[in-house]
């Protein structure tokens, strides 16, 4: 249920190598780089191994125009993608031109088919009502999965937030969160509430596991929807 990522604008090619290697050896379920390197990341991550290639589009600001965004995204598949994150238009949505910014995860969507387009949110400088609303632009475009952040803003994947998003959606999307998480009792209140993927930096990630691998059974017990619920409403996470 976890990507790692090498995306920081100081990340070498060795590090991507390392990305690769640590990936290889936990079994994450995808690997991102940013755009030049990801024909690097699939040269060091083999089609089939277990571990699936991605890159971002529109990073990190989401700024970008939608055609600069479709032929970025339309590259990384050429270099491999098997899925990949697009940072909302934030501007847009937060100057309520709600249809610029459906329209553009459906071209991005449409033009990477079938390979699955998470849609990154950015969740730090978003409204709960923008958060909502953005939530419908990527259901609406087509999108795979809704991403809270990016990782490049101050940590904001909070429980409630999570709640907010996960109420909203229901079944009609996937949720992943991202920036921050950093702990297993949030990732087990995390799923419990409908999240089915993480974002989490490599070296926290492999902490993560190591702290799963002893629990009782190497296994993390995930709580009833209503217990995550009840911590929440208790004040843990908001």
């Amino acid at each position: 249920m976890i990507d790692i990522s090498a995306v920081q604008a100081n990340c070498t090619e060795a590090d991507v190598r390392g990305l690769a290697a640590t990936a290889l050896q936990h079994r994450f379920i995808a690997a991102h780089a940013l755009p030049n390197f990801v024909p690097v990341l699939r040269e060091a991550l083999p089609r089939g191994g277990g571990t699936l290639v991605g890159g971002p589009i529109g990073f990190p600001s989401g700024g970008h125009t939608t055609a600069t965004k479709v032929a970025e995204a339309r590259q990384l598949v050429a270099d491999g993608g098997e899925e990949l994150d697009m940072v909302i238009n934030v501007g847009r949505l937060r100057s309520g031109q709600d249809a610029y910014v459906v329209d553009e995860i459906g071209a991005v969507a449409a033009t990477i088919a079938p390979v699955p387009l998470k849609v990154i949110l950015e969740v730090f400088h978003l409204s709960d009502d923008e958060i909502r609303r953005g939530c419908a632009a990527a259901i609406n475009g087509g999108a795979a999965f809704v991403k809270t952040g990016t990782g490049w803003t101050p940590a904001a994947t909070t429980l409630a937030r999570i709640r907010l998003i996960t109420d909203f959606v229901g079944t009609a999307i996937q949720v992943k969160a991202s920036g921050g998480v950093h702990d297993l009792d949030s990732i087990a209140d995390m799923v419990a509430l409908g999240v089915s993927r993480f974002g989490v930096n490599t070296a926290s990630a492999v902490e993560l596991l190591q702290a799963c691998r002893r629990l009782p059974e190497g296994r993390l017990a995930i709580p009833a929807r209503e217990e995550a619920l009840a911590r929440l409403d208790a004040g843990k996470g908001a």
